[in-house]
């Protein structure tokens, strides 16, 4: 397995690992030297190598095209250590991130196939037409047509005669980790990808270190995952809003913010740097995200409605998607107040529409999705 070190990238994928490792498979994970200990418990051979990614949302650069040559330059950096690591140890099958660029080049060296591990969406056919505006504005920029020359040279050091944009734009084979649903245009995506996911951690969903509250109160979850939780004036609302209601709120802030900067809590509130977030979902009647969609995919599986608050990236799409799918509801950034706040989530834990909808489409997800399934779609590639 080639990753991407990026924990929303890594997640996705350590419960499948787990579960091809207990199966008796001799799997590698490759992944930046941050990140190694997020998959060791998988038992799983880490090679951690340096990462050239920022960590966290701090670091990245707005332009796309020098965003996307930083994962390129990272994948560049580690492909002469995976290549002394199995140039005499060839795998019999290589996985990889979306990021992870140095598989399809390992698997022309090595004539092994590369199957993507997809955490988020993937192109589906028109897509190149679809998104030709943003296409077309990041290929022609200057950083764009860098990145173009720069991949296309090192794939031809590699004996792939292909231009960049060719080469990266359909994997022939897929493993989709998130919920069909989550996907848009989901009746054009291509025939290789197969939806397996998510494939929660069965450790993750064995965790019992958060008990929900013995009155029966009603279980918000507010969290903004691991990159985008600098969200001090939110939390603020989110303690004026549900002040003296009958929520039990379980609001984790992250690495960015300190809890003693929220001032006074309220009875009624529990407030941790990071909390088991599976095993609070399994109890919680609703959820503020930021619609990232390691949370979405969590928030289908145990059927809980959504208040979107996006903040960067796919979130945006996430955002609508769980909107237009009637899960949810999407409240801009800029009109998080404690009203907005209060309203919209009373709405969505109240809404039998919603529940009805959640419901359909959490026994689609647990029917189709899960570590078991995709790891037999794993083997069906070794087969």
């Amino acid at each position: 397995m080639i990753g991407c070190t990026a924990p929303s990238h890594v997640y996705p994928s350590l419960g499948l690992i787990g579960e091809l490792v207990a199966r008796g498979h001799r799997v590698s994970y490759a992944v930046g030297e941050t990140l190694a200990d997020l998959v060791r418990p998988t038992g799983a051979e880490v090679i951690a190598h340096p990462s050239l990614l920022p960590t966290g949302d701090a670091g990245w650069p707005d332009d796309p095209g020098t965003a996307m040559r930083i994962f390129l330059d990272d994948q560049i950096a580690a492909l002469p250590l995976l290549t002394d690591r199995f140039d005499d140890d060839r795998p019999d099958l290589l996985l990889h991130d979306i990021g992870g660029l140095a598989a399809p080049v390992l698997g022309a060296r090595y004539g092994v196939r590369p199957v993507q591990l997809s955490p988020t969406l993937v192109a589906w056919d028109g897509y190149e037409q679809d998104m030709a505006e943003i296409l077309d504005a990041i290929r022609t920029s200057e950083s764009g047509r860098d990145y173009h020359a720069t991949c296309t040279a090192w794939l031809r050091d590699n004996g792939i005669e292909r231009e960049a944009w060719d080469w990266l734009a359909r994997p022939d084979d897929v493993l989709s980790l998130i919920p069909k649903a989550m996907q848009p245009n989901a009746d054009r995506v291509p025939a290789g990808v197969r939806f397996v996911g998510p494939c929660l951690d069965p450790a993750r969903l064995a965790d019992r270190s958060w008990a929900p509250p013995t009155d029966g109160s009603r279980v918000l979850l507010v969290s903004f995952g691991t990159a985008y939780n600098d969200q001090l004036d939110v939390y603020r609302a989110c303690l004026t809003a549900f002040a003296d209601s009958d929520w039990h709120v379980v609001l984790a802030v992250g690495q960015h913010v300190d809890p003693v900067d929220l001032g006074q809590v309220p009875v009624g509130f529990e407030v941790h740097r990071t909390v088991p977030q599976l095993a609070v979902l399994a109890s919680a009647s609703a959820f503020v995200t930021h619609a990232g969609m390691g949370g979405c995919a969590e928030a289908l599986w145990f059927g809980v409605p959504t208040v979107a608050i996006p903040q960067a990236v796919d979130q945006f799409g996430n955002a609508a998607l769980l909107d237009q799918l009637g899960v949810g509801r999407h409240l801009p950034a800029a009109e998080v107040t404690p009203a907005t706040l209060r309203s919209f989530v009373d709405d969505v834990a109240a809404s039998r529409d919603v529940a009805a909808r959640l419901a359909e489409i959490r026994a689609a997800v647990r029917a189709t999705g899960g570590v078991d399934r995709a790891a037999d779609a794993v083997e069906s590639f070794l087969d």
